[in-house]
């Protein structure tokens, strides 16, 4: 049977985590059948019609825009038809403000790329005036209020969200609980006609009273979920934005920004809003978004018109924006387009299959038990010859078999289920941002769990990402820095030498020195460039008059392809021009065929010294510092020279800049290892620097290996597949090794991949890989949009986080699927036999649907939201094919569901007798004492559940409060239905004594389950051989006692 259930999952109910197909999507929604409440049950699940409608959408207003961007005459005609004006007007409140130009007009320059319109206005500047901003100053942060009343705010229309009355109706769209209430209200008036009022009307105001508890609480919970899910998507589209307001640079979010700002663009940003381009250096911008052009757009003062909702493929500038919110295009695309849902997770898709095989048997037991009570009523209607008289009694007794036939539907269709994993991944989701960690796609939660390889970056992620130049060679002469020491540190150089160095630092950088507000100079940038501008500035260097004196003629910004950054310069008073270059030290080495003496002169580079400066490049390596270069060249006729010099460099200096490991790394890459998840380390640094690094944060071992990319791109697929293994450390990669070295791990080795990236070329690694983790503060945005996770402090740390809550929902769903399926079984085989035997269920409609409370949404709070424990990452990972309902599940669902079954019957059948129960109201209090115990035995094996396999569950019990709040409030209910409410539940008030015996019956269920764990349960070979070099197995039957 557990071989056959997993066969029909695998066959109709498996999705990959990430890009599914529709094909699979459409197959498990095929295959789902017995749904009570649809709205409810596929709420969080992907509207595929609705996508590929959103498609269709889409692909038609990138046809229209790309006629627009690429036929302008035509642009108005597409986009605007019908409100093509002759002019623009500028209104009174507009003038009134200020402002030169209308927010129509004003949009409508990017829109249209309309350059004489642009020119007519005076150009970017004459714009500039027009909206009353200085390019260099920026806006003036008092006058944005009045700018947002004008030119609006930069936000999208947005769908307005369900309020919590939409989900009050949700969860009474149940089926079941509807054909209850149809129920409910013909038992009243039945009830009425034979009791009379007000006794007749007590059972079926009950079960409505009931059903109006089920639809409130189910309600709450969804409704929460819903804001957490709504903060959660806020946080996700809330991006900084780099502007210049009030005279200096700072970090302002998307949502505040407004026409006549100063955004700042570099590689891998996403453009906020349309704009036109003040300056910028090989600027180039990916328009696919809009226009579905693959091909990046130049953009120049010839072409100075920059659209929302592109990105930066290469290049820098500085952007005037001129729309903002529902003026961009990006604006018009977004809200034509509806929100098709992010695609299901696997154990979503799973647990419906659950439900649906559950839901089916349950079906099943609900129709024969009616036709088992039906039978014997009729049969023994027959027996007293009363079979032509039929009266409201005997309508009362049938109606009564039909709602027992439907309870126990309710009860039998899981429909929690699948909810109880949206459940648990909202609230790790939530946990995980307070963990500094924002989980962008729902089913990267759950897969974290089954990371078996991390491949993390170095920079930033296992170190601090606060960077100081700590040594610098230079005239053959290596000196350490300290931050006491200024200008006297270089006192042994040349004046000549000094001053090229410091221009080789001010003029060849993406930094800027800015002003803050409490009036200090503030060095904005990487943390690289921030660290060697600093150093120029120790020395004495002044930023602002070296980028006055120089005009920079040409700029290569670094990317991780080329790993250097170079600038050319015209030099004052001369027609030459000067090329700084600085990056990877082999790579600007290797460009060097000269080196600065100690008089400033350009000396030929030999063989030797050029093995000698090696040496220091890796001296400086060995001691954990990032190295780099710094070389110039100067151009006699740069007319002739269309791009920045390749070779002929003189070598200026060596640079060893410090980034000290982060505290808690070594910890966490212990953690990692202690729980079966491999670390490599993929940086583009110095293999020295790499390995150092490596040792310190204990990632490479002894046996380890430590390659650089360069070596591992040569290799063969054979070669790669016998090294990867042992493959520790990446060092001077490209972004494409990256992307292979994953794709080995998933395809080759099953590994279940987790990546870091930051640059706008790791995005297909991070695409390829199980889990994408881009860093928040260092990433772009480019590679934040496709990873799963974004780590917000870029911390490894966090990283380990993300795999232990993501363990901790899987085991927390597996806990509930546990729990869920006994009170499913018991409940079933209860009302069926004793249906079967003696023609009556003993729990009634009111008790059942209380028990569906406590199983199905208390349940699934108290058991799907309990928080990690250490324990978690002292085993395996989840392989990625494993049986979600292991047999450990199955040992310990059979084995409390024997018990409680054989208890409740025995109680059920023999109770009068074995409690010595007597006089009118013996039946009565039987009925409530079973009802009690079965509550009991659920609050027990509920308990029991926190832990599926070892003995101490009360383990953590009281630091979970939600788990603690749900058994508590579950008790007091359970006092207050059997004392106080057994006019309408059918209760009557049990003594202390059977009180007791109550508790004490299902307290036995503890003893139970550690009998039940100590039977061993039979490992997997596989499993077994898969983890035995990595630790100790998991334990399981009776040495885990």
């Amino acid at each position: 049977m557990r071989e056959r259930m997993e066969d029909y999952l695998r066959k109709n109910f498996d999705v990959e985590p990430k890009r599914p197909s529709d094909e699979a999507l459409r197959r498990w929604r095929r295959a789902v059948s017995v749904v009570k409440n649809p709205r409810r049950r596929f709420r969080m699940v992907a509207d595929l019609a609705k996508r590929a409608e959103d498609d269709k959408k889409r692909k038609k207003l990138q046809e229209k825009i790309r006629v627009a961007l690429y036929v302008q005459k035509a642009a108005l005609q597409f986009i605007d038809a019908g409100n093509k004006e002759a002019g623009y007007s500028l209104s009174k409140e507009v003038s009134d403000a200020g402002f030169g130009v209308s927010p129509d007009e004003l949009a409508s320059f990017a829109r249209t790329h309309d350059t004489k319109g642009v020119e007519a206005r005076g150009g970017v500047e004459g714009l500039a005036g027009d909206i009353s901003v200085s390019l260099k100053e920026g806006v003036v942060s008092s006058k944005i209020p009045v700018r947002q009343n004008i030119y609006g705010l930069n936000r999208f229309v947005e769908k307005p969200s369900k309020g919590f009355w939409m989900f009050v109706w949700e969860a009474i769209q149940d089926l079941t609980l509807i054909i209850l209430m149809v129920s409910a209200v013909v038992s009243i008036g039945v009830g009425i006609a034979t009791e009379g009022w007000p006794k007749g009307m007590y059972d079926g105001l009950g079960i409505i009273l009931s059903i109006l508890l089920v639809v409130m609480v189910t309600a709450i919970s969804d409704y929460r979920q819903s804001l957490q899910f709504k903060e959660l998507d806020k946080e996700k589209k809330n991006i900084k934005i780099q502007v210049t307001r009030d005279g200096r640079r700072q970090k302002v979010s998307i949502y505040d920004l407004v026409v006549g700002d100063i955004v700042h663009l570099s590689i891998g940003d996403q453009v906020p809003a349309d704009g036109l381009l003040i300056s910028g250096h090989s600027l180039q911008i990916d328009e696919s978004s809009l226009s579905g052009e693959s091909e990046p757009v130049d953009i120049n003062q010839k072409r100075p018109f920059i659209l929302g909702g592109t990105k930066v493929q290469d290049g820098s500038g500085k952007m005037l924006v001129t729309s903002v919110g529902m003026r961009t295009e990006w604006g018009r695309l977004m809200v034509t387009l509806s929100e098709g849902g992010d695609n299901e997770t696997p154990l979503q898709v799973k647990l419906n299959g659950v439900a649906t095989i559950i839901g089916k048997i349950g079906l099943a037991f609900a129709a024969v038990t009616f036709v088992v009570l039906t039978t014997r009523y009729l049969v023994n209607k027959g027996t007293h010859h009363n079979m032509s008289n039929w009266s409201m009694k005997d309508a009362s007794a049938l109606l009564s078999y039909f709602s027992t036939a439907v309870i126990i539907i309710v009860v039998a269709v899981p429909e929690g289920l699948p909810l109880a994993v949206t459940l648990s991944l909202a609230f790790a989701m939530k946990k995980l941002m307070g963990d500094k960690a924002l989980v962008r796609h729902l089913s990267a939660c759950e897969t974290m769990g089954s990371a078996s390889c991390i491949c993390t970056d170095k920079t930033g992620t296992l170190t601090t990402n606060h960077m100081v130049v700590n040594k610098i060679w230079i005239c053959d002469e290596a000196k350490t820095i300290t931050s006491a020491q200024n200008k006297d540190v270089l006192k042994s150089v040349s004046e000549k030498v000094y001053n090229i160095l410091l221009q080789s630092i001010f003029l060849n950088t993406t930094s800027e020195v800015v002003k803050g507000e409490d009036g200090k100079n503030t060095v904005i940038g990487t943390p690289t460039e921030m660290a060697i501008v600093e150093f120029g500035m120790l020395l004495g260097g002044d930023f602002k008059s070296f980028s006055e004196e120089y005009k920079i003629v040409m700029v290569e910004p670094f990317n991780s392809i080329r790993k250097k950054m170079s600038v050319q310069v015209a030099l004052p008073g001369s027609d030459m021009c000067r090329a700084f270059c600085k990056g990877a030290s082999e790579i600007i080495l290797g460009m060097c065929d000269k080196v600065v003496n100690t008089d400033g002169e350009a000396m030929p580079l030999s063989e030797e010294q050029r093995k000698k400066i090696s040496d220091v490049i890796n001296g400086f390596a060995c001691e954990a510092l990032r190295t780099l270069c710094v070389a110039f060249k100067d151009i006699e006729d740069p007319s002739s020279a269309k791009s920045i010099p390749e070779d002929k460099y003189t070598l200026i200096a060596v640079v060893g800049i410090k980034d000290p490991v982060r505290p808690a790394v070594r910890e966490a890459v212990k953690t990692c290892l202690d729980a079966g998840i491999t670390v490599r380390m993929v940086t583009g640094d110095n293999i020295n620097t790499a390995k150092a690094i490596a040792k310190e944060c204990g990632i490479l071992t002894e046996d380890g290996l430590a390659i650089e990319g360069p070596d591992f791109r040569k290799m063969s697929q054979q070669e790669m597949a016998e090294i990867i293994p042992k493959l520790q450390v990446m060092a001077r990669s490209l972004p494409l090794d990256k992307h292979t070295l994953v794709k080995h791990l998933r395809n080759v080795h099953k590994e279940v991949v987790a990546v870091t990236g930051d640059g706008t070329n790791d995005a297909p690694a991070l695409h390829e890989a199980d889990i994408g983790l881009a860093m928040g503060i260092a990433g772009t945005e480019v590679a934040k949009e496709n990873a799963d996770v974004i780590i917000m402090d870029d911390n490894f740390t966090s990283i380990v986080n993300v795999a232990r809550w993501g363990r901790s929902v899987y085991i927390n769903i597996q806990k509930f699927v546990q729990f869920q399926l006994t009170v499913n079984i018991v409940a079933l085989m209860l009302n069926f036999v004793s249906a079967c035997v003696s023609g009556s269920a003993p729990l009634t409609a009111v008790q059942m649907l209380w028990v569906n409370l406590i199983m199905d949404t208390l349940g699934a709070l108290a058991l799907a939201t309990e928080p990690p424990h250490d324990g978690l990452m002292k085993r395996p990972p989840v392989g990625r094919n494993i049986k979600f309902i292991t047999g450990i599940m199955w040992r310990n669902i059979i084995g409390q569901s024997i018990y409680q079954i054989a208890v409740l019957l025995v109680l059920n059948f023999c109770g009068k007798r074995l409690l010595k129960l007597t006089g009118p109201n013996a039946s009565s209090t039987l009925k409530t004492f079973i009802f009690n115990c079965f509550v009991f035995c659920q609050v027990f094996n509920e308990i029991n559940s926190r832990d599926m396999e070892k003995v101490n569950v009360f383990r953590g019990m009281f630091n979970s409060y939600t788990f603690m709040i749900v058994m508590i409030c579950t008790v007091v209910f359970q006092i207050i239905i059997v004392e106080f409410l057994g006019t309408f539940a059918q209760t009557v008030p049990l003594s202390w004594k059977l009180w007791l015996a109550s508790v004490l019956i299902g307290a036995v269920s503890l003893p139970v389950s550690v009998v039940l764990k100590c039977i061993p349960v039979s490992l997997r070979k596989q499993a077994a051989e898969d983890h035995s070099d990595i630790h100790e197995p998991l334990l399981r039957g009776p040495e885990l006692a």
